[in-house]
């Protein structure tokens, strides 16, 4: 059963951006933090966190550069994520909690995973690729994004929302994806994504003992199979979990059935009671 709806609330990280983010459920409950991808805010998650059971304590917070978030001039590496992602753990006063990476944001936790091991009790990839350095689909987007300027064109960041998942969503919420991927600026795109396709090896992740679980919609478009085979094999303790007819963002797709996985999955991570 699904928990009520988040309370917003504003990190603001010492020496760091400011991050609006979202919250919901017991906050005695197992902290999950759901991070989004390249130019979407937390409001990405807004249909899998309608269907989160109440007994988790979520936070979704909107990353630099994004949605409402500060916009420094530089920082937009994976590294420079995974630092403000402990900045607002360690702000928040939560020790270890449950990583969920969409997309892009996969590369974050990740990193966050490799450098703090302890502090991770567990790892959910959303349709997160292995790398991007060897993507033709990531390259034709480096192409485009390339070419965006301040104010971005509605019309092309419509296009790509509406490309990346299979089933249909409801008119308000694209539109509201649309906005807020507007609300990133033309360097913020640049900057994030070739701070992904910098990224050319998975080191680090023989390290990474808490459990992980991948989850792929199997008409992904960007993703095929074979990348998320390599992810598995690079994290001692994987599942490769298939959505099937879900395309690349499975929490689209599928809300009602990622919400299912995940609180099982967290349920697991957290042991008999």
């Amino acid at each position: 059963m699904a928990g009520q709806g988040p309370v917003t609330r504003t990190a603001r990280l010492p020496g760091g951006p400011l991050l609006p983010y979202a919250e919901q459920g017991d906050p005695a409950g197992p902290p999950v933090v759901l991070l989004h991808a390249v130019a979407d805010s937390w409001r990405a998650f807004e249909p899998l966190m309608a269907r989160l059971p109440g007994t988790l304590h979520v936070l979704a917070p909107s990353q630099r550069g994004h949605g409402c978030a500060s916009c420094p001039p530089q920082g937009y590496r994976p590294a420079d994520f995974a630092a403000d992602l402990a900045g607002f753990l360690d702000l928040l006063g939560i020790e270890r909690a449950v990583l969920v990476g969409a997309s892009s944001a996969g590369f974050t936790v990740r990193r966050f995973a490799a450098d703090h091991p302890r502090r991770v009790t567990g790892l959910v990839f959303l349709g997160s690729p292995a790398l991007l350095c060897d993507n033709p689909a990531a390259a034709a987007l480096r192409e485009s994004v390339a070419r965006f300027t301040d104010p971005l064109d509605p019309v092309a960041v419509r296009a790509l929302v509406e490309s990346l998942p299979t089933r249909p969503l409801p008119p308000e919420f694209v539109d509201l994806m649309v906005q807020e991927s507007l609300r990133a600026p033309a360097r913020v795109w640049r900057d994030t994504l070739q701070g992904l396709l910098d990224e050319t090896d998975l080191g680090g992740l023989d390290g990474v003992t808490a459990p992980a679980l991948l989850i792929w919609g199997d008409r992904d478009g960007i993703l095929p199979r074979a990348d998320q085979e390599r992810l598995a094999a690079a994290l001692p303790r994987s599942t490769l979990l298939v959505h099937e007819g879900s395309g690349h963002v499975v929490h689209w797709d599928d809300p009602a059935r990622t919400a299912t996985d995940l609180a099982a999955f967290v349920a697991a991570c957290a042991g008999p009671a």
